[in-house]
């Protein structure tokens, strides 16, 4: 690949017409690909879910020994994952706020679990929950796909350290319930939507999205000067704010940072390397291809190339008039 050709690469990659080729193109191919793999994955025994002792996880234990009583209705691989973006706030001044209480069960599990300093909040749609309330544990009736209902849940409630969606499971609803509550989680505070059963479930896909916002990389800069700031990239809000999104069967976690964080790096160490090409010294797009084959003139040049790959996403011809816009924004 020519030098002009790798430019004009870069150039249309970071325009529009790029950006459509990732997003309808590129991504939905790629997310098919790892849905259809038929990998052979590691072989497991015996898993640990089934072997799991009572005495390092308490809500397991509680939940196994309720016999009576308030019901409690959970999948059992959610106790490991509870335990392990939970236990930091156990003994601690913190909010806690379940959305579906249910028969009422739960709440006692978590005020079990986190301990008499915490405050905990439920909220579900039947009124009939508010027999639920009492010391340090306020209910309120309302639907969670309302937006107004939230706004009105703000004003009362100063900030939460947990949530755990358990609601409606509707994926409309959890996206107005994340989007509502995100902003009044407290730092080092923990998301948590569960049952998000199903391939291709709706809210999956918006926190899918949500993870490439996590992979931002439009701040990157590079200090050749300096091995300490060789690669620095410069973060989104978003980044700043959202530490880790984790994915499990059927729930996903979602951690806000402690900090606020400014930026990524990465140092550069040692003295000896080995002399083939940085990647990172070369302009975005510019990678080692494979020797691409004899074509005529004008697909073998760096323009005819772009506008052959653009005209040829067959599924954007859905888009009024876009293969007009595309002849008229083409590098001819």
């Amino acid at each position: 690949m020519t030098r002009l050709a790798k430019l004009l690469r870069r150039r249309a990659r970071d325009t529009r017409i790029g950006w459509l080729i990732r997003r309808f193109w590129h991504m939905p191919s790629y997310v098919w690909r790892g849905y259809d793999s038929d990998l052979p994955w590691p072989r497991v025994t015996e898993t640990i879910f089934n072997k799991h002792e009572p005495d390092k996880n308490s809500l397991l234990t509680f939940f196994d020994t309720r016999q009576d009583g308030k019901g409690i209705w959970k999948w059992k691989h959610y106790f490991p994952v509870y335990e392990n973006h939970f236990h930091k706030f156990r003994g601690k001044e913190v909010n806690i706020l379940e959305i579906g209480i249910y028969s009422g069960g739960s709440l006692e599990m978590w005020r079990e679990y986190f301990g008499p300093k915490a405050h905990l909040y439920g909220v579900d749609i039947e009124p009939a929950c508010r027999v639920y309330e009492a010391d340090n544990v306020n209910v309120f009736i309302g639907d969670q796909g309302d937006r107004a209902f939230w706004r009105k849940f703000r004003q009362t409630v100063p900030g939460l350290d947990v949530v755990i969606d358990d609601g409606g499971h509707d994926p409309e609803q959890q996206v107005v319930t994340f989007e509502e509550l995100l902003p009044i989680i407290r730092p080092g505070g923990v998301y948590v939507c569960e049952d998000l059963m199903g391939p291709f479930n709706r809210f999956a896909c918006y926190v899918h999205g949500l993870g490439h916002k996590l992979n931002d990389k439009s701040l990157l800069m590079q200090f050749p000067d300096d091995n300490e700031r060789r690669l620095v990239c410069g973060c989104t809000p978003f980044q700043s704010s959202i530490g880790s999104i984790h994915l499990y069967p059927f729930v996903t976690v979602v951690e806000v940072n402690f900090t606020k964080v400014m930026e990524f790096r990465a140092p550069k160490h040692g003295t000896q390397w080995q002399p083939h090409y940085d990647k990172f010294s070369l302009p975005e797009g510019c990678v080692r291809t494979k020797p691409a084959s004899r074509r005529s003139a004008r697909d073998s040049s760096a323009s005819g190339r772009i506008a052959r790959v653009v005209l040829a996403v067959k599924p954007l011809e859905l888009i009024p008039h876009f293969q007009e816009w595309v002849r008229r924004n083409t590098v001819k």
